[in-house]
């Protein structure tokens, strides 16, 4: 269960008041008083979660779905007994694997990966706002097996410069012994550093999903980072008068509790 984290500010209203104002000008008579009479809805037409109450989201927080009666504790494998089919069985189909539209070669022999980041969300435009999270994770990074990067004759936190048949960004290395030689990781939240401008546009001839998670890439030391304008680098500690030892000091408490509590 979401719980709201604070009042909306300014002029800015809750999503339900949103849609139910979109509803009420298409001529639906819309009317709900609180999520859960739209969950009460949901679930008395959606039998996988016609067990979970909002009462009882209330009070466990969480509920394992799907769960079809009330006090049952819910199913922790979504198809037990039957698919829904008209057979109840599923048809499963061998794939073959196709290789990507672009390979490494000798021009550019090494590959791009691209993801998120624990501390940023997506483009990092909200994230990159919440000071601990930008102190935590304030600059551009691409992580780099530490083997690699030593081939290259940089070290962590050196500079270097990720260029593909599409462009090039400039961004700090970071060892990291779990990504692939051969392979550079790089989270797509930083738009000082916007990786998403090398990835690959070439279609899945099925699927139709885009090739943005590997293309060919070279790798270079040296470069110069873009500067952070609007937001990130640990600007918002600094408008709020932080020093940079207690902008240091709040990342490296927040990472130490973090990894604490982590399994």
């Amino acid at each position: 269960l979401g719980r709201q984290a604070i009042d909306p500010p300014g002029q800015a209203k809750p999503d339900l008041w949103i849609i139910q104002q979109l509803a009420q000008q298409l001529g639906l008579d819309w009317n709900y008083g609180h999520v859960s009479e739209v969950f009460d809805e949901m679930r008395h037409s959606m039998p996988s979660i016609a067990g979970i109450s909002w009462d009882r989201m209330e009070r466990d927080n969480a509920v394992t779905y799907p769960c079809m009666k009330e006090g049952d504790a819910g199913e922790p494998v979504v198809f037990v007994d039957a698919f829904p089919t008209e057979s109840g069985l599923a048809r499963f189909v061998p794939a073959d694997i196709i290789p990507a539209a672009e390979r490494p070669d000798t021009e550019y022999p090494m590959v791009l990966i691209t993801g998120r980041q624990l501390e940023h969300w997506h483009t990092g435009s909200m994230t990159r706002r919440a000071a601990v999270l930008d102190a935590l994770e304030p600059d551009p990074v691409a992580l780099v097996h530490p083997l690699d990067l030593t081939g290259l004759g940089g070290k962590p936190g050196d500079v270097i410069t990720i260029a593909s048949r599409r462009g090039e960004v400039a961004l700090y290395a970071r060892a990291d012994e779990g990504t692939p030689r051969g392979a550079v990781f790089v989270p797509f939240c930083y738009y000082e550093a916007a990786i998403n401008r090398l990835t690959n546009a070439a279609l899945d001839p099925f699927a139709k999903i885009p090739e943005f998670k590997y293309c060919a890439i070279q790798v270079t030391l040296g470069g110069e980072v873009a500067e952070q304008s609007s937001y990130g680098g640990g600007q918002a500690m600094l408008n709020a008068g932080a020093t940079p030892v207690e902008m240091r000091r709040v990342g490296l408490d927040t990472l130490q509790s973090n990894q604490a509590t982590r399994p």
